[in-house]
């Protein structure tokens, strides 16, 4: 016999899943079945709460209590910056090997950089943000049409200002 259902209890389950679409029911049904949920109805609820981030791939974080889910986007720093491009929703099925060739500004690269502070394993605020200049480079765009490698490189050497906080 399974142990008894403690109401109080809080779970946290971390997944992966496209934006703004209601993803495969078998890929959550291992994940969440045993915990007493519908996955039909939290796959609903996922789709839901990532309709701002349509297309991209991105880690949802579902607390369950009570047998209740509650759905909570973790983005990562790819995806921000991806969404900061501004690029129009793309079809996944259909669109393949997408190229991100478009600019970001540099002040959209900081608050990128303010909302990942927490995950960032940097001591101060100016690795962070060559941390995320180091993801934009992998990502294809450029920061106010320069490399990001540049940028990096005026941190590095003094030329560009960084935010203490």
């Amino acid at each position: 016999m399974p142990p008894k259902f403690d109401p109080n209890e809080i779970k946290i389950v971390y997944m992966r899943c496209t934006g703004g679409e209601v993803g495969a029911t078998s890929a959550l049904a291992p994940k969440i079945g045993p915990l007493g949920l519908s996955p039909k109805k939290v796959g609903d609820d996922i789709a839901k709460a990532t309709g701002d981030w349509k297309g991209l791939r991105i880690t949802v974080k579902l607390t369950i209590q009570n047998r209740q889910a509650v759905v909570e986007v973790v983005p990562s720093a790819s995806a921000l910056i991806i969404k900061a491009l501004k690029e129009p929703p793309r079809d996944r099925k259909k669109v393949k090997n997408i190229k991100h060739s478009g600019s970001v500004t540099f002040d959209e690269i900081v608050g990128i950089a303010r909302t990942m502070r927490a995950r960032s394993i940097a001591r101060e605020l100016s690795g962070t943000i060559k941390e995320i200049l180091g993801t934009a480079q992998s990502v294809g765009c450029t920061i106010d049409g320069r490399p990001p490698h540049d940028v990096i490189e005026d941190i590095n050497s003094g030329k560009v200002e960084c935010p203490s906080e």
